[in-house]
């Protein structure tokens, strides 16, 4: 295990079994490991920073994983945690250039951050919060895509039918 500081941002609008797999890695790698939520005023989140960051909390509350909610610059989250390390998911081609800039971006703002990038496990390759969201649009079926923990979250929150 490293001792340095690992940050895996994102809006996780909700958090995926993909996001987890990812979350699971990253921690068994890393010495300490803070999963941020983006505000994201650029998106319309379909749950709330406050609910995100709940659901989350409910999803890592066994490993330990540091959750925090932030808006801003990420290096300015990073240089105030001490990370050293930005932990990105890539699902496939399409995140490739997207998180490719982003990561020279960073590294052009801080040259001590370096990003490193996680591939879901397989069966978790296709799920993104997009689809969960469009899903849960249409009443359908998440509780194979998310952590089960979000599911009763979901249930609770009572603004879905069925899961």
């Amino acid at each position: 295990m490293l001792e340095h500081c690992a940050i895996y941002p994102g809006t996780f609008d909700p958090i995926t079994n993909g996001h987890l797999d990812i979350i699971q890695r990253a921690h068994a790698l890393f010495g300490k490991l803070v999963v941020a939520i983006a505000r994201s005023k650029t998106k319309t989140p379909l749950f709330s920073l406050e609910e995100r960051l709940e659901m989350m909390r409910l999803s890592v509350s066994s490993l330990g994983v540091e959750c925090v909610g932030f808006e801003g610059l990420l290096v300015d989250l990073a240089r105030e945690r001490h990370a050293r390390y930005i932990i990105r998911g890539l699902r496939a081609l399409s995140d490739f250039e997207f998180e490719f800039q982003m990561g020279y971006a960073n590294k052009s703002l801080n040259p001590q951050l370096e990003t490193i990038y996680f591939m879901p496990a397989l069966q978790n390759a296709f799920i993104s919060a997009s689809v969960v969201r469009s899903i849960l649009a249409h009443k359908g079926q998440i509780a194979h895509l998310v952590p089960s923990s979000v599911v009763d979250f979901i249930q609770r929150r009572g603004d879905v039918d069925r899961l």
